[in-house]
This record gives structure tokens, sequence and C-alpha cells, in this order.
């Protein structure tokens, strides 16, 4: 039985997220290709130094644009697995990349951009409803392609909202808290959520299914976080309740996209909607799936914030 790794294309790779699966890709062997834009002189400098890593890792970057089809088609044929990790605004550009992979028809797994909350279980407020509505379509013409797939629902990206919820870096006093604080979220490592999708890419376990990301110490509420934070920090926050009713408010009255991160706020830690279904004999919990993986607890996440808090990535919500 052939034990080759595969060979792994990652699209949106320069992001955020995608920083962490294309460095989780090739720490577990893989050869690694990244599809970016082309850089410009109006590039900056950030993704230029993302860049220049990439290449000191051995990555394949391939510059190109989505809609350049034969060029996509071409890469396609030198991988075997790929994994979206397009932003928002480009969730349905994603339906180039199933064109392509259609036509290339050699790809033997894909991973479309989910990495968050299970949208076929969940039902929120219309502005993040509306985002998952687009997330969903992605996956039914995956289906509908007969396209080899894996969807990801990771939770809550660990690092991102730990910076957001406590402001470690600003040094506050006063916690924001939404909603009750007892809702409870699922907080996951974002270099955890990494290595568990690429460790997925090559199981057949995970063909055609939904992996969730629910380990059972980095499932938490708002009130115990902080009181984690207080813990280890030495001091005591002042915690300010903004209420559900001005939650929901604001989802209604704000612009787009500025209504988006208040409703995604209410359906994390106000509904709970992390939390609001059971996980059933068939569902692929992916620390049940690989528990040789020591994951990083949110215990262990926040020595981390003690010693060097990750730099905040938050502007979507600001």
């Amino acid at each position: 039985m052939e034990n080759k790794l595969s060979k792994i294309l990652i699209f949106g790779g320069t992001g955020y997220i995608g920083k962490f699966l294309v460095k989780a890709s090739v720490l577990l062997g893989h050869k690694t290709y990244v599809y970016a834009r082309p850089i410009t002189s109006l590039t900056p400098p950030s993704k230029i130094h993302i860049h220049r890593d990439f290449q000191s890792m051995g990555v394949n970057v391939v510059h190109g644009e989505l809609d350049e089809h034969d060029k996509i088609v071409a890469l396609l044929g030198q991988v075997d697995v790929v994994i979206s990790a397009l932003a928002y605004p480009q969730v349905l550009d994603q339906l180039k990349i199933i064109d392509a992979i259609k036509v290339a028809g050699n790809i033997k797994r894909f991973f479309p951009s989910d990495f968050g909350i299970e949208e076929d279980r969940v039902t929120p407020l219309p502005p993040f409803e509306a985002v998952l509505e687009k997330k969903r379509t992605i996956r039914r013409a995956t289906e509908a392609a007969g396209i080899p797939f894996t969807f990801v629902s990771a939770n809550c990206f660990g690092s991102y909202f730990i910076n957001y919820l406590l402001r470690p870096r600003e040094q506050r006093h006063n916690v924001d808290v939404y909603g009750s604080g007892e809702a409870k979220a699922v907080l996951n490592y974002e270099e955890d959520i990494a290595i568990y999708t690429i460790k997925a890419a090559d199981d057949p376990r995970t063909l055609n299914r939904v992996v969730i990301y629910r380990p059972e110490k980095n499932i938490i509420s708002q009130f115990e976080l902080i009181s984690l934070w207080e813990k280890k920090t030495g001091q005591s926050l002042n915690k300010v309740h903004i209420s559900e009713k001005h939650i929901v408010e604001l989802s209604k009255t704000l612009p787009h996209p500025r209504n988006i991160p208040v409703a995604i706020l209410h359906s994390l830690f106000v509904k709970g909607d992390l939390m609001s279904y059971e996980l059933e004999k068939d569902d692929l919990e992916v620390s049940k799936l690989y528990p040789d993986f020591e994951y990083t607890t949110l215990d262990r996440l926040l020595d981390i914030f003690l010693v060097n808090p990750p730099e905040p990535a938050f502007a979507a919500f600001e």
C-alpha cells in the first residue's frame, strides 16, 4: 500500500489562517504550493515578507488571479489536494476553483474555505446567515460536482478571539461581555487548526465528511475565560455587559459589512451556536481522530499570551 504524502495547493495562503496552513503543510512533509496574487507596487510590506518566508521554507509560490482558469488547471495537474483559505469577500470566487478542479480531474481532496462555525447546523442573525449561505453554496457546488471533499468546522480561532475579548496588549481594566457571558464557545489555537487540517488531507476517514474541531479542554464561556486570565495575571477586570438586545439592534442598524461582525459575536458568544448541537456517534471530532496529537489547551494558550501576546488581527471587528 502506497503511503506517499499528497502534494498540497493552498489558495489564500498569505491570509490569516492560510499562513498557518502553509507552515503546517511544510512541517508535516508535504510538497506545498501557494497560489497568490502577483506582487505589485501596491502589495503591503507584510505580504512581501510572507512571500519571502514561504520561499525560504521551500514553498512553491505561483502568482496569478482567480480568473486565470488555464493557469489554475495546469497547476492543479501538479498536486493532489486543494485547500482554500480565501477570506469572506472571495467566498463565491471558489466556484472558479471548483470549475478548474472539474476540468483537471485529478484532485483527490478539496477543502473549501470553511474553518469556522458548522454552517449546516446553525441559523444566526441575518447578516451572518448571509455569509454562511455563501459558504453553503460552495459546499453544495462541491458535492454536486462530485469532487472528493473534506469540510472543516474549526470553530473559533483561539489567538484571534483571545486578543479580541481580553485585549491583553492594551492592559485594560474593563472587559466587554457579550450577553450573559455564560454561553459556551470553542477556541482553538490556529497552529493546531492547521496541523489537524493537514493531517486530515490524506486520511481516508475524513473523505466526503465534515470534521468538527471541538477538543474538550477548549470549550469555554466568556466568564470562564476572564476568570482564568485574572488568575494568571493577578488582576481583577471590570466586566462591562453589552446586552443581547443592543447587539441584535446593532446587527439591524449598522451598514453592511459592519453589521456582520456584530452578528458573528451574537452567534458565538451570546447564542452559543458553536455548542448548540450535540455530536452524534457518526460525527468526526478532530481530537478523537488524532488522539496522539497534543493540542494546545486554552490554559496553555493563555500562558503563551502571558509571555508574548501574538499581534492582534481583528480589523474586521473594529
